[in-house]
């Protein structure tokens, strides 16, 4: 890549003589000489070969090229003092990124306000976020691939702080051959029709939870896969209420007249890998996570 012919400091000489309105302003504002700024911009003009001043009577005015030049460096000055705003915060402890894994059928809509209410204070901290199902959340903060992780299974060896639950409820499709029974379901009325089951993200001790055991079982990869079988009338299953409100309300899923367990209310907690230290701005997703998870 070509090293650049003009320097930060040449571009931001030129934004003090526009914005302050000529070169004696400039001078005044930056704290140099009148004569160092003129030679300063004389020759940027040279290195780059295209005039980006004219001088109209005592007043100093962009030229066509030098006003498009103006409007990029703008961004290219405010990037650089961006960089070094974030340099600084990591030498004082701030993190670069924090990595938070989440189970799929966590709430996304609380993970968005949280995140949002992050953005303005994260200076410039990213935020990498991975879905898993089941124990894929617990195999990845047991690797040590995250900071954060939200789950609804309980992790031994790890103090959780409680978010939420989040309500599973047993669904098919209002056609579907349990739903013409008119009554209420026992758990052998569900073991002759095909279930479909969601497929657990972990590798080492993968979970069936849910399962009743049958025969008939249809494991998909998704949850939202999972939601568009069961209301295209291919088996039932325990879906999140918060996910499938939508077909719902449009007579696509009903809920199953099961005499118990119809729903489900697992509580999702928030684990911190425990062999790193939180950092502050981590700290401050934390605090976020917990405030939308009680006050969404």
């Amino acid at each position: 890549m070509k090293a650049p012919r003009v320097s930060l400091e040449q571009w931001r000489t030129l934004q003090a003589v526009v914005d302050h309105g000529g070169f004696a302003q400039a001078a005044e504002a930056l704290h140099r000489s009148q004569s160092s700024i003129s030679y300063t911009v004389g020759r940027m003009q040279e290195q780059l070969g295209v005039p980006l001043l004219r001088i109209e009577g005592r007043k100093a005015v962009l030229t066509e090229a030098g006003n498009m030049l103006l409007r990029r460096s703008r961004q290219l000055v405010k990037q650089a003092s961006q960089l070094e705003e974030l340099a600084q915060h990591m030498e004082q402890g701030w993190e670069a990124e924090v990595r938070l894994v989440v189970d799929a059928a966590y709430p996304t809509a609380l993970l968005v306000q949280a995140l949002s209410a992050f953005m303005p204070l994260s200076r410039g901290c990213r935020v990498r976020l991975r879905e898993e199902v089941l124990s894929g959340v617990e195999e990845v903060l047991l690797e040590g691939a995250t900071d954060l992780a939200i789950t609804g299974l309980t992790i031994a060896g790890y103090l959780g702080s409680e978010l939420c639950s989040v309500e599973f409820i047993a669904v098919s499709h209002p056609q579907h051959p349990l739903q013409q029974l008119q009554r209420e379901l026992t758990a052998s009325d569900l073991e002759n029709h095909m279930q479909v089951v969601i497929r657990d993200s972990g590798r080492a001790q993968p979970r069936d939870v849910g399962w009743l055991g049958a025969e008939q079982r249809w494991t998909v990869g998704s949850l939202p896969t999972a939601a568009t079988f069961v209301s295209s009338g291919l088996g039932f299953a325990w879906l999140p209420r918060h996910l499938i409100e939508r077909e719902l309300s449009a007579g696509l899923l009903k809920e199953l007249p099961l005499q118990q367990g119809g729903s489900r209310h697992p509580w999702f907690s928030l684990y911190a890998n425990k062999d790193k230290t939180l950092g502050p701005a981590t700290q401050i997703l934390v605090d976020l996570l917990k405030r939308q998870a009680v006050e969404p």
